[in-house]
């Protein structure tokens, strides 16, 4: 094989060349199958902790019992005398929080100190999973517990980072002179990631002191990294698996704590051990997204233009933890307002570690704004897509800073248009027996981010292409997307494309985290796959600009070659490097979209139905359609979780989670998803990627949810601000409502 090029690209202008455009193979774009999907389907796909050396030992992780103390003995002499122990292992290098991901150093550690309840202390290692099992729930502890752990939001200490705080103009005086106004404040409860596969390891040791680590992880080139700092040695003599992740949605972006267990029992004991998390530990031991309170306040002239918007939050986490929810993402950018406030507060809580959860920020962020705006369309006395759409900037209003590609109002239009809006009635106009039928709507936006990411790209004597990468594919369409790119770039079919995923051995990818992982790793595949386009042309004798690759021949004037003939016994390796740049400064980059909502609320019971939904959106180029579509269609399922049935409940006493499975952590089901329609709009964004794709894995959560609960209140008149809105809520206001007509008209209760 010849020397591996490297080609560099740090994105500090606008690529205006739009290389894919100027290809013709055909595959972007296309509903392209996913290449891993049979493998999925029978049940062949190797998950982390599927494939078990042989050997194997199984761990079972003990737990903090109280939420906030010290850990003042275990009896570790009664566990390891039960049969079939091997061993109990804790200490300071155990993880006491799940790593965020991306800080390229270990999360806090130190299992001797507990923060809340549920939070690993120990390892129980056993021949079998049963025998660790047993002697992990039945371990004697000891604590110390302290006095002063805080699992009240009402009375936790409070924390406002200057970073998250905005005072522009002066709100106060806008709102007293404002034609129009809210001032309403919005609540949400905690949600759990709950992945399907839950979070396991299986660690390995050879004698050069090499740590394998097959993990369920997303985002490997910083967890090898963690893995390695928790561990205390080289990063080089660690190397991850996770070629099949089960879903993350956020809670597997940085290491938990089974796998520095795993890796540490494994060392001891000299032999593989695995570490599987139940789902309870899942509930208990990795992060959740923090509950909420929004305060809105909105006022506009008398055209119903903002002259102000402010938005006040309250988010909770654990003491020293630096992420917070990030809730006013889109508010910096979204709407007009010049008079502009963000509050952001943090409250220091013994309980589960917060982060980052589907769409962090936005999702909850976007729930509030979006259903403020319809309370001020109402005020206004306009339609809610009018009022947004008269309310979309100019420019970044905080800074001036221009737009990159933004299409918001032709989403909402087109929405509009195949939704049937102009059909919709006044709060509970419409009825269907004891169901009452409403629509709402919602703008859908999240911030266009892209991440340092490399791939290797290599043409091989048979004439086809392997992609390597440590990316990830999470259910996302990874291995699709990136077969697409090379296939497109050098002129194969997708058959001919392999693409080997999840091996920090590999060129580090971006992850899959933020909506970035297609935009950025697809971008260094097509970075390589230049570069091997270019020695295509060098061993042809032929000018770049003359290429053609198509159907496994390059062509050239009247030159062509299959491209095993230009190959020969000698294959072409590439890796393709890309950089984030300036492009993020020069831009307000994000994606866009409308969410559309149709509801039956019942009247005796409180019940809320979703009967369709439709999401518009503009992502940049759609690099796959059906993937792009299965992503939207998730988010927007998600976004029914959040209106409607996710409440993670924390015990009032100590904090432990108490709904801590999928039987009472109520996640949409299949009963729950209606008749779901997608529609992309075209769309390329040069200043973001080469490829000219944005982020569209979170875009659908991002004002879903919004759209069913202002279609609440167009069907029966119940305006909800406390999520998820569940029958007693619904129940309440349509009662209360009834009373005072009874009332008003001198009839008796």
């Amino acid at each position: 094989m010849s020397e591996t090029i490297i080609r560099k690209m740090q994105m500090d202008e606008p690529d205006e060349r739009r290389v894919l455009d100027l290809t013709s193979q055909g595959l972007i774009g296309r509903p392209v199958t996913r290449p891993d999907g049979p493998a999925k389907v029978a049940g062949t796909a190797s998950y982390a902790g599927e494939i078990l050396p042989e050997g194997t030992a199984f761990g079972v992780l003990v737990r903090a019992t109280i939420a906030k103390g010290k850990v003042a003995s275990l009896d570790e002499a009664s566990a390891t005398a039960m049969p079939g122990v091997l061993g109990v292992f804790t200490g300071e290098r155990f993880l006491r929080n799940p790593a965020q991901g991306g800080a390229d150093a270990a999360p806090v550690q130190g299992a001797s100190e507990v923060a809340y309840f549920g939070q690993p202390i120990g390892l129980v290692v056993g021949e079998t999973y049963e025998d660790a099992r047993h002697a992990a729930y039945t371990m004697g502890v000891t604590y110390e517990p302290a006095d002063d752990a805080s699992v009240d939001l009402d009375t936790a200490k409070s924390e406002r980072p200057d970073a998250k705080q905005l005072d522009q103009g002066d709100l106060d005086a806008a709102m007293a002179g404002a034609a129009h106004g809210v001032d309403v404040t919005y609540t949400t409860t905690p949600d759990s990631s709950a992945p399907m596969e839950p979070h396991a390891s299986v660690a390995s040791w050879d004698e050069e002191g090499v740590l394998t680590l097959r993990g369920s992880y997303q985002m490997l080139r910083h967890n090898r990294i963690e893995l390695a700092d928790a561990l205390g040695i080289e990063t080089e003599k660690v190397r991850i698996l996770a070629p099949f992740v089960g879903g993350g949605f956020g809670s597997k972006l940085g290491i938990a704590p089974e796998a520095v267990a795993a890796s540490i029992a494994a060392k001891a004991l000299k032999r593989p051990v695995v570490v599987a998390m139940t789902r309870q530990h899942v509930f208990e031991g990795t992060i959740r997204r923090s509950e909420t309170s929004q305060r809105m306040r909105l006022c506009t002239d008398a055209d119903g233009r903002l002259t102000g918007f402010g938005h006040d939050s309250k988010v909770s986490n654990l003491p020293g933890e630096s992420f917070s929810e990030p809730l006013a993402m889109t508010t910096h950018f979204l709407y007009r307002g010049e008079n502009r406030r963000i509050g952001h507060e943090i409250r220091r809580v013994n309980r589960t570690c917060a982060g980052s959860v589907r769409a962090p920020g936005e999702a909850p962020g976007m729930l509030a704004t979006e259903c403020a705006m319809d309370e001020l369309a109402e005020v206004c006395g306009l339609d809610p897509i009018e009022l947004r759409k008269r309310n979309i900037p100019d420019q970044q209003p905080e800074n001036g800073t221009p737009y990159g590609t933004r299409l918001l109002a032709e989403c909402l239009e087109e929405g509009a248009h195949r939704f049937g809006w102009a059909d919709r009635k006044a709060p509970g106009e419409r009825r269907e027996g004891e169901w009452l039928i409403g629509m709402g709507v919602a703008s859908a936006a999240r911030t266009n981010m892209t991440a340092p990411a490399s791939a290797r790209v290599t043409l091989r004597a048979d004439g086809t292409a392997l992609v390597e990468t440590d990316m990830t594919d999470i259910g996302t369409g990874t291995y699709a997307i990136l077969t697409q790119i090379a296939g497109e770039m050098l002129g194969l079919p997708a058959d001919r494309v392999e693409v080997t995923l999840g091996d920090t051995d590999f060129p580090p990818g971006s992850g899959s985290g933020g909506s970035w992982g297609a935009s950025s790793t697809g971008a260094a595949v097509m970075l390589a796959c230049e570069a091997v386009r270019e020695q295509v042309c060098l061993r042809m004798g032929v000018e770049p600009s003359a290429l053609t690759m198509r159907d496994g021949e390059a062509m050239a004037g009247n030159t062509r070659r299959t491209l095993e003939e230009v190959v020969g016994d000698e294959p072409v390796a590439a890796t393709g490097d890309f950089e984030p740049g300036s492009t993020t400064e020069q831009r307000v980059m994000a994606s866009y979209g409308a969410h559309f909502a149709e509801v039956a609320v019942n009247q005796t019971t409180g019940e809320v139905r979703v009967r369709r939904m439709l999401g518009v959106f503009s992502a940049g180029r759609i690099l796959n359609e059906r993937t792009a579509r299965s992503q939207c269609i998730g988010g927007m399922i998600w976004g029914i979780g959040e209106a409607l049935t996710e409440d993670l409940v924390h015990d009032p006493r100590d904090g432990h989670v108490v709904n801590r499975d999928l039987a009472e952590y109520h996640v949409p089901v299949n009963l729950d998803a209606p008749p779901i329609e997608i529609a992309f709009l075209e769309e390329l964004e040069d200043w973001g990627s080469p490829i000219q794709s944005k982020g569209i894995g979170e875009l659908g959560i991002c004002g879903s949810g919004a759209a069913i609960g202002n279609a609440i209140y167009n069907a029966c008149g119940v305006r909800i601000r406390d999520f998820p809105a569940t029958p007693d809520k619904v129940l309440a206001g349509i009662i209360s409502e009834e009373e005072a007509g009874r009332l008003s008209s001198g009839q008796e209760k």
